[in-house]
């Protein structure tokens, strides 16, 4: 299996994926710690801030170390210079909340996972013809469910990933798998500012470890 159905793999296997942004380097490595230790093995570090970059690196660094099976991806890139930086920085995949079909070009020179996000079936369109394996639905909260649904049966054998909005109840979370999608992306529901800037890891932990548990239970 290549490198890119592997990642793939690996993000529907685990039917979620947390997503965050913080500018204190402890604290990213703290929450990525956190939801690792209770099952996560992918993570989307977000490009939201100018420690980004070096955010991202120390925490590769540190990843080799007590996260070993980690994979960090690197998501709210527009540029293909910025898709360039993180994948000299060691990223494993590279998520878009545009399509860009020059971020497309870098990736795929780099053989590298690349999820585009869409909000229209033109979009989707383009996004394929340029190699997206897998597209993220957003803002998934303004869409809803029945889009995916709507629009599936158009792309048969697309993988589908909601992003925005995707909160931590079974209802919820049930409504996106039962429209057809192979994973969520949980952002702020999961990882929210109160948990970061307090340092409530335990209850992340104990959030993230529910959700997963929900995932398994209806896929």
């Amino acid at each position: 299996m290549d490198k890119k159905s592997l990642l793939l793999k690996a993000i529907t296997d685990q039917g979620m994926l947390p997503l965050f942004f913080h500018a204190d380097e402890q604290k990213t490595i703290d929450i990525s710690q956190a939801v690792y230790d209770v099952g996560v093995r992918v993570i989307e570090y977000t490009n939201r801030g100018k420690e980004a970059l070096s955010n991202f690196k120390k925490l590769k660094e540190v990843a080799q170390r007590s996260m070993p099976e980690l994979k960090l991806g690197i998501g709210t890139i527009k540029t293909p210079q910025e898709a360039q930086d993180f994948i000299d920085a060691g990223a494993d995949f590279i998520v878009c909340p545009i399509v860009t079909p020059e971020v497309a070009e870098v990736c795929n020179r780099a053989d590298l996972l690349w999820i585009p996000g869409c909000m229209t079936p033109t979009e989707i369109s383009i996004a394929q013809k340029h190699g997206a394996g897998l597209i993220k639905i957003f803002p998934a909260n303004i869409l809803g469910q029945e889009f995916i649904s709507s629009i599936k049966d158009l792309f048969r054998g697309q993988l589908f990933m909601p992003t925005g909005g995707v909160d931590l109840s079974k209802e919820n979370i049930s409504s996106w798998f039962k429209a057809g999608v192979c994973a969520v992306g949980m952002g702020s529901k999961l990882i929210s500012k109160d948990v970061m800037e307090s340092g409530k890891y335990e209850q992340l932990a104990k959030n993230t470890k529910e959700v997963l548990a929900v995932i398994q239970s209806i896929k």
